[in-house]
């Protein structure tokens, strides 16, 4: 069975745009993680960052938020929207999942959570695509992400597809944080990755 190419279905849909700059609004965790997501898609979109979180514990949350709006201050790459933060989204949606392990169901329900939000947002505020900056890391699935936003698209707005990892997209990332000075993270930021990396 062929792997799916996230990122050629990607430009597939940039290419198809024939110089239109439609509305994008994208799902992003953090700074680092938006920075080469940015930089690729601003050329080809009105791009909005939705910083929707539930997932994202106590303080490393605000640290995250601001780091995020700092950089796009900085760079100008896109506008920002912000979400009210209420872990209790998260930790209703995963119980019961508790005990899976990093990558497994619990993150398939988070992904779903974060996506469906930046959906609705979209839909709500007339973006006519949605996105995430996960794809980014090597260590989310995209096959999983790319799914759960295909299954939440409608008619009045459209899932980019998406693999940012690919064509060097983590390295660059791993650059642009380092050129910006941004905070970057070593865990998810859920309290199940964090007492992972605590261990």
């Amino acid at each position: 069975m062929n792997k799916i190419n996230y990122d050629d279905l990607m430009q597939k849909q940039i290419n198809a745009l024939k110089g239109e700059k439609p509305k994008l609004l994208i799902h992003s965790c953090c700074a680092p993680c938006s920075s080469a997501c940015l930089e690729r898609l601003k050329d080809f979109f009105k791009i909005s960052v939705l910083y929707y979180n539930p997932n994202i514990e106590g303080q490393e949350y605000y640290l995250r938020k601001s780091e995020q709006q700092r950089f796009l201050a900085q760079t100008g790459w896109a506008d920002f929207i912000d979400c009210d933060h209420d872990e209790s989204e998260f930790l209703t949606a995963v119980s019961g999942l508790e005990n899976e392990p990093e990558g497994g169901a619990r993150c398939a329900v988070c992904f779903k959570l974060r996506l469906k939000k930046t959906r609705d947002v979209a839909e709500e505020l007339g973006y006519e695509y949605f996105a995430t900056t996960l794809t980014v890391s090597p260590l989310k699935n995209a096959t999983v992400l790319n799914a759960v936003g295909e299954k939440l698209q409608t008619q009045k707005i459209k899932w980019l597809y998406s693999d940012f990892k690919k064509r060097g997209g983590y390295l660059k990332s791993c650059e642009l944080a380092k050129k910006y000075e941004l905070y970057r993270q070593n865990y998810c930021g859920c309290v199940f990755s964090k007492k992972k990396v605590e261990k």
